[in-house]
């Protein structure tokens, strides 16, 4: 019986372009499903589009089509995108596609025939960019989402919910006690933040739009998104539908991977949904942060359309390859952290890695064979002690980039590669083939070094074809080698190649860029980006105005303003709340005596950034405690499309000056 393997990104918002900010999750997954399929596994690779909600009702109904209609141009976008990017997916879901509204419609009725769901009322704050529900508890310090720092709206209708504190133990133990939640660390913000304060019951439909799975025994009613967004995990292999039957062969999933961004509802939000219908729960959940751009502060921002700050990968890839893009954000991101996306990094990543290091070592170790020996090697060979300590180099390789892949962890499983990239252009230093060439007496010892050579670019180019696919063929060609000689079982063996192996000069696999000049052109590309983004956002691009109208709270009298009190305060010191990922505590001298005021911005602002700059206080504002720690006031700042921006003020206004 085969080995099963099911991999999985998330399904997809369809928004606009898509960018390389949206590659990586997808690369990544492709890399690993190309790896299991190395092995031997039988792989179901699933990615996808989520195509319901508020939102895409919203924008098709700016743009004048149907909802339908918006997303099958965007769809169309991101498969050609995936297309360009040598992804191999198995299988594409769409929630618009009937066997999953059949699907979803039915994991609804069932989980409402257990009791799980239940008909109530919502009163209370929602998030429409993140089509998430918010208690008051659960804001930030501002009254805004705390995942996107966007204001929230107040909603009250009829709505269904479902059940969470039944789930809540085994949730917990779920994320604390096993390795489902990669990396686990992610564990402590999830519990302290959700399961901890109470898991309150969740907002399971909505009667204010329409774009969406209706409720099929209640039709004023659709399914919330996340609850048809999440379902596709199973739908896709035929649970609740006849449109395919590999829910038996394929689930659990061995990897779902996911961004941080949507880590809530992959590690509480599902698994209860999977325990409610007594499923089995996925093996791991594998989250990474985000790409990021340098911001005008130094500061790093995630790519956003809005900023403009987004790189498309179709421009690169015609510049460098799509392998070289693949690379480089492989290689790039460690698992659960974020990773600084800049022209110069690629650039430098590029020359250094695959110019340098792998493109060298093929070209001229190809190149001597051709020229010593006319491109086929001689079967007598003088072996030395260096070569097995080589060998054994080469030969570690394998088993270890099994575990860092086991592992998700796919930046680790490129750096081993390239150590065996790196001892192999150390080799040619230690043996100096050139000096080698000039003696015929020393032929059998070159012919040695040179066939110890292409067996290390054989080895090494085969573990690279999960995360390269399009390069590595060219290599194999170079170095003449069947596809054969490649598979996986022969990856921890020396010795492979024909003994008097013929070598084929082929064109350069990765040219050196021209630093200077490309990094200019892109950083020109880029900035053309963003000034036409800003533009936009401050309607001058044709007269528009921004994309979403802005709601104003309900109108209130002078008398309402001057109860609050704006005041200058300047900080003297501020450090991180502990065991808090967006807290910040800062220290003001207010002109009053000095206050302490905790504020979510850690997300944007390192403390040593807020050290010495003035800005505005909410002086009257009743003092709370926020995770054991006294504020008191509040802090102004902007709601942006990229996040809160803190509102400093001039250097040479007095502390304690007031604001009308």
């Amino acid at each position: 019986m085969s080995k099963k393997f099911y991999i999985t990104t998330p399904i997809y918002y369809p928004s606009g372009n898509p960018h390389i900010g949206h590659c990586y999750t997808t690369v990544a997954c492709d890399s690993i499903a190309r790896y299991k399929r190395m092995q031997g596994y039988d792989v179901m690779f699933l990615t996808g589009t989520d195509e319901h909600g508020l939102k895409i009702e919203q924008k098709a109904a700016e743009e004048g089509v149907t909802p339908k209609e918006y997303v099958d141009v965007i769809v169309d976008r991101f498969k050609k995108l995936w297309s360009y990017m040598n992804i191999s997916y198995d299988r594409y879901i769409r929630t618009t596609d009937d066997y999953h509204v059949e699907s979803v419609q039915k994991i609804f009725k069932t989980l409402y025939d257990k009791g799980y769901i239940y008909k109530g009322k919502y009163s209370g704050k929602y998030c429409t960019p993140c089509e998430s529900f918010w208690t008051d508890s659960q804001l930030d310090e501002h009254g805004c989402c705390p995942e996107c720092h966007r204001p929230v709206k107040f909603a009250e209708e009829e709505a269904y919910f479902m059940k969470m504190s039944p789930f809540a133990d085994r949730i917990e133990k779920l994320l604390t006690e096993t390795d489902y939640l990669r990396p686990k660390t992610r564990a402590v913000e999830l519990v302290n933040n959700f399961i901890k304060p109470g898991l309150e019951d969740l907002c399971v439909s909505r009667t204010s739009f329409t774009w969406g799975v209706p409720v099929s025994f209640d039709d004023k009613h659709v399914v919330y998104v996340w609850i048809d967004a999440l379902s596709n995990y199973i739908t896709a292999l035929g649970y609740e539908n006849s449109a395919y039957a590999d829910f038996d062969k394929f689930w659990p999933a061995d990897v779902h991977m996911v961004a941080k961004d949507i880590m809530r509802f992959h590690a509480i939000i599902w698994p209860a949904m999977l325990m409610a219908l007594d499923l089995p729960l996925p093996k791991h959940l594998a989250v990474h942060g985000w790409i990021t751009m340098a911001g005008k502060n130094g500061e790093s921002e995630k790519m956003s359309k809005s900023l403009g700050n987004v790189v498309d990968p179709f421009v690169l890839g015609e510049r460098y390859g799509q392998d070289a893009i693949r690379y480089h954000i492989l290689r790039e991101m460690a698992l659960g952290a974020d990773s600084l996306f800049s022209n110069e990094i690629m650039i430098n990543r590029i020359n250094s890695d695959l110019a340098n290091g792998f493109g060298n070592l093929v070209s001229r170790t190809v190149a001597m064979a051709d020229k010593y020996f006319g491109g086929t090697l001689p079967t007598e060979r003088e072996s030395d002690a260096l070569d097995e300590e080589f060998k054994s180099v080469i030969l570690g390789l394998c088993p270890t980039v099994d575990g860092f892949v086991d592992e998700t962890k796919i930046k680790q499983a490129l750096e081993a590669i390239f150590e065996g990239v790196s001892r192999a252009n150390k080799y040619i230093d230690e043996t100096e083939p050139w000096k080698l060439g000039k003696d015929e007496s020393k032929k059998p010892r070159l012919a040695a070094v040179l066939y110890n050579l292409l067996e290390a670019i054989r080895i090494t180019s085969a573990l690279l074809a999960p995360f390269m696919p399009t390069t590595m063929p060219k290599v194999w060609e170079q170095i003449g080698a069947s596809a054969s000689d490649v598979e996986y079982d022969k990856l921890s063996k020396f010795g492979v190649l024909p003994e008097d192996v013929t070598v084929h000069k082929g064109e350069i696999l990765f040219p050196r860029i021209d630093a200077d000049k490309e990094i200019e052109e892109l950083n020109d590309i880029l900035r053309k980006n963003m000034e036409a983004a800003q533009a936009k956002l401050s309607g001058e691009e044709k007269g528009e105005a921004p994309a979403e109208p802005i709601e104003l709270a309900p109108e209130i009298t002078i008398d309402d303003f001057a109860k609050v009190e704006i005041r200058v305060a300047k900080v003297t010191a501020c450090e991180k709340v502990k065991k808090s990922d967006k807290l910040l505590c800062l220290q003001l001298d207010d002109g009053m005596g000095g206050r302490q005021v905790v504020s979510g911005i850690a997300q944007y602002y390192a403390p040593e950034d807020l050290i010495g700059k003035k800005l505005q206080l909410i002086a009257n504002l009743k003092p709370v405690k926020l995770r054991g720690v006294d504020s008191n006031g509040m802090i102004c700042a902007a709601d942006t499309p990229d996040g809160v921006k803190v509102i400093f003020v001039d250097d040479s206004i007095p502390v304690g000056s007031k604001i009308r």
